[in-house]
């Protein structure tokens, strides 16, 4: 039996439910992360971004154990609603996600045609010699700060200042992640499988991220046939965040070619 969502997974939408399906596949800091992206696209397509389960104290099923299954799950509900077209955009384990099912959609037949484009944001899961993944969960909250932003600064989020109940949030969004990506975020087999993808895809990166460099996401975007690759300037691992209209000028032009 494949993996299957939770019906109630909690989600985040804009715009015209009519329009055409953006998948939104947020990172380990959860749903919010995405939300930018989420309002941005909500103005030409309808934007969903759901909770993956596990995060946020969602449940979390059995059969939902690694990246592949969650992939299979969530295109196992694209083929349900009848979905045509959709564009993936996943930043950090969430690019992960949509290289995975966008992979798994090239060798289903029945899948063909479901996903239209993908846009990796700062993608994590494949193995590139020589650009190892950052090992997030040694970083304390300054290190992640300074591996993921531009501007460490405005990132850090001091752990004092939280509340028992963000703090319980946070350790369970990186026991499900740990559980779900693994302790490496990486996925020894995926760079091979990536020249199976046939869809136009854009891998973004911020020029200053530390957790997965743009020398990585030149080498993800250089195992995919015809993909292109985009660095923005002065932001990290999230530059949807820290810089979204340079984010948006180079992932507009994009769509608008990939319709």
């Amino acid at each position: 039996m494949n993996p299957s969502l939770p019906e109630d997974l909690p989600t985040l939408q804009a715009g015209d439910p009519s329009g055409r399906t953006a998948l939104v596949l947020h990172g380990g800091g959860g749903p919010q992360t995405v939300a930018p992206i989420v309002g941005h696209l909500g103005a030409t397509m309808h934007a969903s971004a759901p909770t993956h389960p596990g995060w946020e104290g969602t449940a979390r099923p059995e059969d939902i154990a690694s990246i592949r299954d969650l992939a299979a799950a969530y295109l196992a509900r694209l083929l349900d609603d009848g979905e045509h077209g959709v564009v993936l955009i996943g930043s950090s384990i969430g690019g992960w996600i949509a290289l995975e099912m966008a992979v798994q959609a090239a060798a289903d037949e029945r899948c063909a045609g479901v996903i239209g484009a993908v846009i990796d944001i700062d993608g994590v899961g494949a193995v590139v010699e020589g650009e190892p993944v950052a090992d997030f969960f040694a970083l304390d909250a300054r290190g992640l700060a300074e591996a993921a932003w531009h501007d460490p600064d405005r990132g850090y989020r001091d752990p004092a200042q939280l509340t028992d109940e963000q703090r319980a949030v946070q350790l369970s969004n990186g026991r499900t992640m740990a559980a779900v990506a693994g302790a490496s975020m990486s996925d020894p087999t995926l760079l091979d499988r990536l020249a199976t993808i046939d869809i136009p895809t854009l891998v973004v990166f911020g020029e200053s991220d530390r957790i997965v460099t743009p020398a990585y996401g030149r080498a993800v975007a250089a195992a995919i046939p015809g993909a292109e690759f985009a660095e923005v300037p002065a932001a990290g691992h999230l530059p949807h965040l820290e810089a979204p209209d340079a984010t948006w000028a180079v992932i507009d032009p994009f769509l608008a070619r990939a319709r």
